[in-house]
């Protein structure tokens, strides 16, 4: 028997998935509710702001199990090779990139890329999640031993060569640009080490 905390986590994943396929403006209402095999009201049952408030949803849910994802690939250690595990993480996200037939494993970066300009609710909410994604790899290269404000500087870095290269993979459908920017995030990790042992 479903319960109505089934349907509403049926509506989240069902757009979840839409938004990670075909963005955000591309999925409506009807066409999410369809795919959650949900009644139609349920949605504004459990979303009364309708899909922005869905989308808010479907952002802090995604940021939440990929700061996990983080928190998995970079677990903190102090004898961590931390060039390697960045470059390792890289890797394994070419890999997810290819067995995902070249979609965004995440819509966090389809709907920031949507809706910078246009949905400051949103907008805001991407930034909170992307936020704590760096906050939680500079934590991972501060207990490495690069410094407060650097491990903050190589984390973002990192997140955006990342994200980049999600991005030209997904157009040219190659790993290539998510490989080739695991040499420069290992690079950019290695520099931030020299620089913290020359500080010393």
């Amino acid at each position: 028997m479903r319960t109505t905390g089934d349907t509403r986590a049926r509506i989240v994943t069902a757009a979840t998935e839409l938004f990670r396929r075909q963005g955000y403006a591309a999925s409506g209402m009807k066409q999410i509710v369809a795919a959650a095999d949900a009644p139609y009201g349920s949605a504004y049952h459990f979303f009364p702001g309708g899909k922005s408030q869905l989308g808010e949803e479907v952002i802090r849910t995604s940021g939440a199990a990929y700061l996990e994802l983080i928190a998995g690939l970079f677990p903190p250690a102090e004898a961590a090779d931390m060039a390697a595990v960045t470059r390792d993480a890289f890797t394994a996200a070419a890999r997810t990139l290819r067995e995902l037939d070249f979609t965004d494993p995440c819509p966090l970066a389809t709907i920031a890329l949507e809706v910078a300009g246009t949905h400051e609710p949103l907008r805001l909410a991407t930034a909170e999640v992307f936020a704590s994604w760096t906050d939680r790899l500079a934590a991972f290269y501060r207990a490495g031993g690069i410094a407060g404000p650097a491990a903050h500087e190589t984390a973002s870095s990192v997140l955006a060569l990342l994200e980049g290269a999600f991005m030209l993979g997904r157009a040219a459908r190659s790993t290539g640009p998510v490989l080739a920017a695991a040499k420069a995030a290992a690079a950019v990790v290695r520099a931030a080490q020299s620089d913290a042992q020359s500080d010393v």
